[in-house]
């Protein structure tokens, strides 16, 4: 005969599995579908696009300042409804989220996260789209997460400059030095702005920092004396450190 005392035998342990089943299921991040679209950023419709940045994509909403129609997360809510692989939107989101230390922004849907898993769950061709949300975890410390997503991008997208610094990055920080070379090698090629990469590379004598120029450019490369000069007087990890605030860059 079942007592009080052994039926709550049996059901602690069941509550407990219960909780813990919760605690590691995804985020629900909705249905793709939309009044508007979705549609392909990549491929996006002139006045669609037209029409949705003018209102919720504007200058000030893709600097992260302030929204246009309300609050700025339903501005990039709206836009990543509509067009859930706007990489540049995307990485509004994410940049704010981290300013303001949120996982969902206000007047948003959805948790910062799910929007980044419309987008490759959407189009899962787009290589700029695993690269950013590769970024977006390996900057919320998920680095196991985010490098599969990464090597995606690269698989996909293996000239992009943004997409071979930051996995440039993320070797190095793995210190796997000689990948971290190859991908910056390729960043800075094609002209990646931000000379983050180069200077820990440099900074932690893994690298002369000189790059070969593609075929048919006109630029000469740099020396590696002309690279190394580049770098500021300090340890391979204080640049790494100041190296940080670069990788969300497109």
């Amino acid at each position: 005969m079942l007592t009080l005392k052994s039926t709550l035998r049996y059901l602690v342990p069941a509550t407990l599995l219960l909780a813990a089943a919760f605690a590691s299921a995804k985020p629900y991040c909705g249905e793709l579908d939309n009044a508007l679209g979705p549609f392909d950023y990549r491929d996006a419709p002139p006045d669609a696009l037209y029409l949705v940045e003018m209102a919720h994509y504007t200058d000030e909403v893709a600097a992260g300042v302030k929204g246009n129609t309300g609050a700025i997360g339903g501005d990039l809510d709206y836009t990543l409804r509509v067009f859930p692989n706007h990489v540049k939107a995307l990485t509004t989101m994410a940049a704010v989220a981290m300013r303001t230390k949120v996982t969902q922004l206000f007047n948003a849907r959805y948790p910062v996260e799910c929007y980044f898993e419309r987008a490759v769950r959407f189009q899962p061709d787009d290589g700029m789209a695993w690269g950013a949300y590769g970024k977006y975890l390996y900057s919320m410390g998920q680095a196991e997460r985010a490098m599969p997503m990464l090597k995606k991008a690269y698989d996909m997208a293996p000239d992009n400059p943004s997409v071979n610094y930051n996995l440039g990055i993320a070797y190095f920080r793995a210190k796997q030095y000689d990948l971290a070379v190859k991908h910056a090698k390729v960043a800075y090629q094609h002209d990646f702005p931000l000379d983050g990469l180069r200077n820990m590379l440099v900074g932690a004598r893994k690298w002369d920092g000189k790059v070969e120029p593609l075929p048919g450019k006109e630029d000469k490369a740099e020396t590696g004396d002309d690279a190394a000069a580049k770098v500021a007087p300090e340890t391979g990890d204080d640049a790494a450190a100041k190296a940080a605030s670069e990788t969300a860059a497109q």
